[in-house]
């Protein structure tokens, strides 16, 4: 009898969500954003540009660039991925499409990866629930389906993960390899061939992704505590030395390869000692990581004389702690504080779902209603906003859209209407199934949560999805362009970030060289803001402005497009 515990968990409550519904629940929520979305500006459409460049010969695969700069994030693997389905996808399949094929199965991997992870915690003798004098507990294979079911569901529901493990960014590769050491380290008690692969490919495509520190620490600390766990009844004790120095091992082999491939960087950047700072991630935090983080809060509450103890925290506690300190480290101390803190949610997500068998009914019944209410009313600003683009009815949301969205022209679309629709009948069965006498399984406080983000996810990628793609996309501001360059198929540039000339690349179809090399190139386009150092590659007096464009939705960016002075002449 555990006598620490504090899970009381019948059978009855450990009954598994129906296969059928959690897969249509994933589906619906890894498919949107990779469908019918442009590369959206920032780390988006800047990752899409250097997989390009590998796609069409313009770089090294060891050190990728764009346009003679190197990326932000010293990773490899991402850029290759891409750029192997773009080479591999056939002619007539858009490439930016084509490149996002990988990333969508990497977040399929990492939510499978997740729910696994969670299930082999919660098989761990001290996690599981007491056993009654007369039998009746919760079996223990039924009691980890139940955690892993609640794991998943709080995963999903992390208002941080919807849009940026939907972008083609080394943030998605991080996120699916850091879930799959996850899944390795906790499922090394109970299996060996499985979670040695996923060991092996974890930490060495974190360290290919740009994550080579986070890697090495995540192994060494998984390491430690694989060797120093005394969990009850585990099996095969004596062999824990062996497989805690083969995961050592591992964690040393790819460090020597991120040194080999001068993947190694320092990066830490300490938070100003300012309130603006703290409250700025303090803020990050909060919202980034709900609901995950409270019920995360009070699973180590709840479980905390097994945290607390002498020897070392038990294995489900210790290792998502592990994982997700690291993350909160990460966070902290770089500039990139939210694709960091991605790597932190499936262990916050496991975490979490340890508290299911200890929530007060009152407190369940608060989260369900706070969830309805949200998500709810997120969902009714969605329809009437889209309505409103539509008809022109209500007139306040639709003359808002007009002054956020200038230039915006909409239009009906039958297949994305009819999933919304879809999407939002759904949402009223499950409001109405988990408002009924369903109080039994452990789950059910997170169905509502991971059906409200995936509800409004959904919507905002159908309904939402032409305006978006227009104010996120450098579309408008390409098109403006092009119209004064008529007939080029070249550019030179000057101040571009590596967006900018991502998107003139795709969209525009330009051959674009950097400003001071040999070119015959007539054109030359200039970054507004980068004007004044012009002179100190080139003579602006050879040039002549021919006109400045601007994007609809965004002011900063600012291009102004110059003809060379002798063409003007002619």
């Amino acid at each position: 009898m555990n006598q620490t515990t504090p899970a009381i968990v019948a059978q009855g409550a450990v009954r598994r969500l129906p296969r059928m519904a959690l897969l249509l629940l994933c589906v619906a929520y890894v498919l949107p954003g990779f469908f019918g979305r442009e590369p959206w500006k920032g780390a988006d459409i800047t990752a899409f540009g250097y997989m390009a460049e590998l796609a069409h010969g313009g770089s090294a695969w060891l050190a990728p660039q764009l346009l003679g700069r190197a990326p932000d994030v010293d990773a490899l693997l991402p850029y290759w991925l891409g750029a192997w389905a773009m080479q591999a996808a056939p002619a007539w399949l858009a490439s930016d499409f084509a490149a996002r094929i990988p990333f969508g199965l990497l977040l399929a991997l990492a939510l499978a990866a997740t729910w696994y992870g969670t299930y082999y915690l919660a098989r761990n003798p001290e996690a599981q629930p007491v056993a009654f004098a007369f039998g009746g507990e919760a079996l223990p294979a039924d009691y980890a389906c139940a955690i892993a079911d609640g794991g998943l569901l709080a995963f999903i529901a992390c208002l941080g993960l919807a849009q940026l493990s939907h972008e083609t960014t080394p943030a998605l590769t991080q996120l699916c390899f850091a879930a799959l050491s996850f899944f390795a380290l906790a499922a090394l008690p109970y299996r060996s061939v499985a979670p040695v692969v996923a060991g092996v490919l974890g930490l060495l495509g974190l360290t290919l992704s740009g994550a080579p520190t986070v890697a090495l620490l995540l192994g060494l600390g998984g390491a430690l505590i694989h060797a120093l766990d005394r969990s009850p009844g585990r099996k095969e004790v004596a062999q824990q030395p062996y497989w805690a120095a083969g995961i050592a091992l591992v964690s040393a082999l790819v460090a020597l390869l991120a040194l080999r491939l001068d993947l190694w960087r320092w990066r830490i950047e300490l938070p100003e000692a300012s309130w603006t700072e703290w409250r700025s991630l303090g803020r990050l935090l909060l919202w980034f990581t709900w609901p995950a983080w409270p019920l995360a809060l009070w699973t180590l509450w709840r479980w905390r004389h097994q945290l607390l103890r002498r020897d070392l925290p038990s294995r489900h506690l210790a290792l998502p702690l592990w994982l997700a300190g690291i993350a909160i480290g990460a966070t902290l101390t770089t500039a990139s504080a939210d694709r960091s803190l991605l790597l932190a949610l499936p262990a916050l997500a496991a975490l979490a779902a340890f508290s299911l068998p200890t929530l007060r009914r009152s407190v369940a019944a608060l989260v369900d209603w706070f969830t309805l209410l949200f998500f709810s009313g997120w969902a009714i600003v969605i329809w009437v906003t889209w309505i409103a683009l539509q008809t022109g009815v209500p007139r306040q949301p639709a003359a808002n859209m007009a002054r956020l969205a200038p230039g915006f022209e909409h239009s009906f679309s039958a297949l994305p209407f009819a999933l919304a629709v879809l999407a939002t009948v759904a949402w009223a069965w499950l409001v109405r199934w988990r408002v009924g006498r369903n109080r039994s399984a452990i789950w059910k406080s997170l169905v509502l949560p991971a059906g409200g983000i995936t509800l409004c996810w959904l919507l905002v990628m159908t309904l939402w999805l032409p305006v978006l793609n227009y104010a996120r996309s450098y579309t408008p501001l390409v098109q403006r362009a092009l119209a004064l360059l008529p007939a080029s198929d070249c550019a030179q540039t000057h101040g571009l970030t590596r967006g900018q000339i991502a998107a003139f690349q795709f969209h525009g179809k330009l051959r674009l060289q950097a400003l001071g090399s040999a070119s015959s190139c007539p054109w030359l386009i200039v970054n507004k803001d980068e004007l004044n150092s012009l002179p100190a590659v080139g003579n602006l007096a050879d040039w002549t402005l021919q006109g400045q464009v601007r994007h609809p939705i965004d002011r900063d960016e600012d291009l102004l497009i110059y003809r060379r002075a002798a063409e003007v002449a002619r």
